[in-house]
Parts: structure tokens; C-alpha cells; sequence
């Protein structure tokens, strides 16, 4: 990692993510912005999303861990909770969001969104 600007603790995180993937779960940071993150997520299994592979773009604003990731998806998807231009709604981008969250718990948490906010309904 090349960026000597960033923070330790997104060194950390950023090597951790590399070097313990989470299940289903693509992230690498881009050369030119470490704190631009390029995410793929497998669609879940048993799912109408099951063999789809989802993009999706993670930011780590200056105020990190202060401040919440930005997270959008890349690939169109339709799902209740997520908006024409990727956003999706989770609780802990938002208002429960806490400076102990990692990069890492925000990916498994997407990872698992599509059980958590049902995509029958």
C-alpha cells in the first residue's frame, strides 16, 4: 500500500481485508484512491439473486471512522431497499453507525442484506 496519507487504522483494515477475505465477498482499494474500495458480492444461494455477481463502490470520507462509509451498488439491481442510483438503505451507514465499525462488518452486513430485509416481500 502505496498511500502514505492514510491513516493506520485504514492500513489496517484495508491489509485485513486482503488478507482474510470474508466469505463471498471481493473488496480491493483502487491504485489511484486508497480510500476507494472496488466490491464484488455474490448473490446469495437459493435467492433470486443466487449466481449474480454485484458491484459496488465503498468510500472512506476524511471523517472515517467518525464518519460512515459511503456505499453504493454498480450493478443494476432491483431490490425494495436500495434506490435507482445504488443506495442502499442500512441502518449502520446511518443512524447506527459507530466509530467501532470496520470496513469489513459494513461488507458482511451487505453480504447478509438480502436475508435481513427479505427480497419476497
Amino acid at each position: 500500500m502505496a498511500n502514505s496519507n492514510l491513516p493506520r487504522r485504514i492500513i489496517k483494515e484495508t491489509q485485513r481485508l486482503l488478507s482474510e477475505p470474508a466469505p463471498g465477498i471481493s473488496a480491493s482499494p483502487s491504485e489511484e484512491n486508497m480510500r476507494y474500495f472496488n466490491v464484488m458480492i455474490l448473490g446469495p444461494t437459493q435467492s433470486p439473486y443466487e449466481g449474480g455477481v454485484f458491484k459496488l463502490e465503498l468510500f472512506l470520507p476524511e471523517e472515517y471512522p467518525m464518519a460512515a462509509p459511503k456505499v453504493r451498488f454498480l450493478t443494476k439491481i432491483y431490490h425494495p431497499n436500495i434506490d435507482k442510483l445504488g443506495r442502499i438503505c442500512l441502518d449502520i451507514l446511518k443512524d447506527k453507525w459507530s466509530p467501532a465499525l470496520q470496513i469489513r462488518t459494513v461488507l458482511l452486513r451487505y453480504s447478509c442484506f438480502w436475508y435481513l430485509y427479505g427480497f419476497a416481500d
